[in-house]
């Protein structure tokens, strides 16, 4: 039974970079993995695509044809995956039992409202495939209420339009600190509960949100998200192993990966150690990373890498030096045969 992401977000919030990073890193730990590129937009990808939209149709025959502008374009090329998508299911085949990231349009409309990419998901799940949705957002969207507000919106209508299991992730919260301290700590903003302490901030931000109607909305919507209890976030930063590694834990138990075709029969070592409750980051083991702490820790990271890299240079020397003395030491016991040769002219 194979297994798939399905990695939605806005512009901007790190999709292709994440498939790449997230490609790399399974391959590290030994899980066999392709890349299938959905954005007719992305013609310069980071990554190896198995398959991609763009061999299909590409984002500027269909403006040039149809007349249409980027956003409008992104959509029909996506109408135009649905009607075909007997070619997206044949090259899936291709990729036997691979564990596939699929990299998606950053156009919002295709995971809130329009349809043809949730078609196109059930159709991949009819394939058999265990499918989870990751909503990525730009971890930016923490520095201002009004921005985090709309986030928590938009997260929950991609969760009701596909239906499917799903993970919202802020990514990039390595860059966090730089933004400025935040008014609440990290675990507010992950968790999504008690959203009523955010209207006061949110009123600073504007003086416009202080009158009545802007705060009967506000408070509207924050009881609208807090009724589903459907939003929370991870945190990631693509580039720390650690980050990833508990990403990668939650997203397999989501989708079921961890848990492997039948309980301890065929289990990878990855999947025992999840199921084991190896253990990732929390979300206070992050706010210490990335912005109590950050200074710090980098500069406790750059030192464990120039000892590591000493320790291999060191060691690379003693194997060069330990060649030369055995080839020394093999032409002194080799012993004299008294055979002479003598050539022939």
């Amino acid at each position: 039974m194979p297994f798939a992401q399905l990695v939605i977000g806005p512009p901007g919030s790190g999709k292709s970079t994440y498939c790449d990073g997230m490609q790399h890193f399974l391959s590290t730990i030994g899980r066999k993995c392709s890349v299938v590129n959905l954005d007719p937009a992305n013609d310069h990808t980071s990554y190896p695509c198995a398959l991609d939209i763009r061999s299909l149709v590409t984002l500027e025959e269909i403006m040039a044809d149809e007349e249409l502008g980027p956003n409008g374009g992104v959509l029909y090329a996506l109408e135009e995956l649905e009607a075909n998508v007997e070619w997206l299911e044949k090259g899936l085949e291709g990729l036997g039992e691979d564990y596939v990231l699929f990299d998606c349009p950053g156009q919002v409309e295709l995971f809130t409202h329009h349809s043809s990419l949730r078609n196109i998901f059930f159709r991949i799940q009819k394939l058999g495939y265990r499918l989870v949705a990751l909503h990525l957002t730009d971890s930016y969207c923490l520095t201002l209420p009004s921005l985090y507000i709309s986030t928590l919106l938009l997260s929950l209508r991609s969760m009701l339009q596909l239906d499917l299991p799903h993970l919202n992730i802020l990514t990039k919260i390595d860059k966090i600190a730089s933004y400025g301290p935040l008014p609440f700590g990290l675990e507010f903003y992950t968790e999504a509960q008690d959203l009523e302490d955010i209207t006061p901030h949110l009123q600073e931000e504007n003086p416009m949100l202080r009158h009545p109607k802007f705060e009967g909305l506000n408070n509207a919507v924050i009881e609208l998200v807090e009724d589903f209890g459907l939003v929370a976030f991870e945190t990631l930063a693509v580039e720390d192993k650690k980050s990833m590694m508990t990403l990668l834990q939650a997203i397999d138990r989501a989708g079921g990966y961890a848990f492997g075709g039948a309980e301890g029969a065929n289990d990878t070592v990855w999947q025992v150690a999840v199921r084991d409750g190896l253990r990732g980051m929390s979300v206070r083991d992050v706010q210490e990373r990335w912005i109590d702490r950050k200074e710090e820790f980098d500069e406790m990271e750059r030192r464990e890498m120039e000892e590591e890299a000493a320790r291999a240079k060191e060691g690379l020397e003693r194997a060069e030096e330990g060649d030369d003395d055995d080839f020394e030491e093999m032409r002194r016991v080799v012993p004299e045969s008294g055979i002479k040769v003598v050539r022939r002219p």
